[in-house]
């Protein structure tokens, strides 16, 4: 291994599955957030020697979210074929359930409200820090974020129950 590969190594476990579920959060296709989660870290290793020291994940989110982005503008073209998708196994019904719900819900908004409204509420981020990852002002992510919001409240959709809890 070349040195500071078993430290990428050890960082790419650690943050594959968070930047996959907010490219899914993101995109709402679970492929789409596979395919964008394996370029932010191809992308970050590309990197890793000047960035490894740093915030590594900082640097592979704003990766991803660029990536994103700039699959919204260009869109790639999709080819149906005769395979099946893969298919869950075991009960999964709330999760499936949840998912739905708040598929639903990002999907009532714009492309820059869901980006924004997950790299706030999702990833936690300050204001000033999705305005940097967005490459906006703070104002555009404030006000983004709370038409944002205000479409998700007016929407009334309402999180699913689990299916095994007793009233």
């Amino acid at each position: 291994m070349a040195r500071g590969d078993a430290e990428f190594v050890e960082f790419a476990r650690a943050a594959s599955a968070r930047l996959e579920h907010a490219a899914f959060l993101l995109t709402g296709n679970h492929h789409q957030a596979e395919d964008a989660a394996q370029t932010a870290l191809v992308r970050t290793y590309a990197s890793w020697a000047r960035i490894r020291n740093g915030d590594a994940y900082g640097y592979a989110r704003t990766v991803l979210v660029n990536h994103l982005v700039d699959t919204w503008r260009r869109p790639i073209r999709e080819y149906p074929t005769e395979d099946l998708p893969e298919q869950h196994r075991g009960d999964v019904a709330d999760e499936v359930a949840t998912r739905r719900w708040l598929l639903t819900a990002l999907g009532t908004l714009t492309a820059r409200e869901r980006a924004v409204v997950v790299l706030r509420h999702y990833f936690d981020l300050p204001e000033a820090q999705v305005a940097r990852e967005l490459d906006v002002s703070v104002g555009t992510v404030k006000s983004t974020g709370s038409r944002a919001l205000e479409k998700l409240r007016g929407a009334g959709l309402t999180a699913p129950e689990p299916q095994g809890t007793c009233r």
